[in-house]
């Protein structure tokens, strides 16, 4: 069996998807629900998370007045950015690119291809994971804060510029998640594969600066033109908190627009490759 091939517009208008996108996020949030206990400790543990992590920054900072050209507020700013982006990922994309290898070696996979709609939308946006949306507003909160503390104005053409280099970052991380779950149609399971994910996730976690060492530049390059996950929140927050160099800014849109065409191939080709488990 292979992939029908639906295009996103085609049997559909754009609008029937954002609907289907709400069913999802209701359906996903009655389940939640359901289980208040587990979705609660969830949620309590990424307040947890939240706390050690800003510990760590404190402590860093009570020692130092800047990392690599980043003052306290500026970093505050580029953590609630990284925390908010890993937020949405997370509730958008995380669990069913996960999932996708569990759907393949079942052979359930089977019944997403026979529905009228694009594969690639239903496999992705399956399932919304709402105990990890509360660390978007916490990530909004301590954006919200940094600001705040630097005491800068904040300009219309910062804020396009964040908004355009966060949806970017955000199909960066989208792309390179696809990729990695649609190698499960080739090795069925590919739970090593989805270790790089958290590969990425850290690269991320960190500003592009500090890679520029003598010793590092090879890294801050290969993953900023090779595999550009240096770009993924360090672009967003340099664009609204510092000087960012509007050549960087204009490869991290290319960047994403080439990567989502990347990834778009890479699993219409898996799915084309794809026998059902009846086959």
């Amino acid at each position: 069996m292979t992939g029908g091939g639906k295009d996103i517009g085609g049997r559909r208008g754009l609008g029937s998807y954002f609907r289907l996108l709400g069913a999802f996020g209701r359906f996903s949030l009655n389940r939640e629900l359901a289980f208040r206990g587990n979705f609660l400790m969830k949620v309590l543990l990424e307040v947890v998370w939240l706390g050690i992590l800003l510990l760590f920054f404190h402590t860093i900072f009570r020692n130092t007045s800047r990392i690599e050209g980043w003052n306290e507020y500026q970093y505050l700013f580029f953590l609630g950015c990284y925390y908010a982006l890993e937020g949405l990922i997370e509730t958008l994309f995380l669990e069913n690119c996960v999932e996708f290898g569990e759907l393949v070696r079942t052979g359930n996979l089977d019944f997403f291809l026979l529905k009228p709609i694009d594969e690639q939308f239903l496999v992705s946006f399956r399932h919304i994971d709402w105990s990890t949306a509360p660390k978007v507003v916490i990530g909004g909160a301590l954006m919200g804060v940094g600001l705040w503390e630097l005491g800068e104005p904040v300009t219309a053409g910062r804020i396009a510029g964040f908004v355009v280099a966060l949806l970017s970052g955000m199909a960066l991380a989208y792309s390179f998640l696809l990729i990695l779950a649609s190698t499960a149609i080739w090795m069925v399971r590919n739970q090593s594969l989805m270790e790089l994910w958290w590969l990425f996730s850290s690269l991320m976690r960190y500003p592009r600066d500090i890679y520029e060492e003598p010793w590092a530049v090879m890294i801050q390059k290969v993953f900023t033109f090779l595999l550009p996950a240096l770009l993924v929140v360090s672009v967003p927050a340099e664009a609204m908190v510092r000087v960012l160099d509007s050549a960087i800014l204009a490869w991290t849109v290319f960047a994403g627009l080439m990567m989502l065409g990347v990834s778009r191939w890479v699993f219409r080709r898996a799915i084309r490759s794809y026998r059902s488990a009846s086959s």
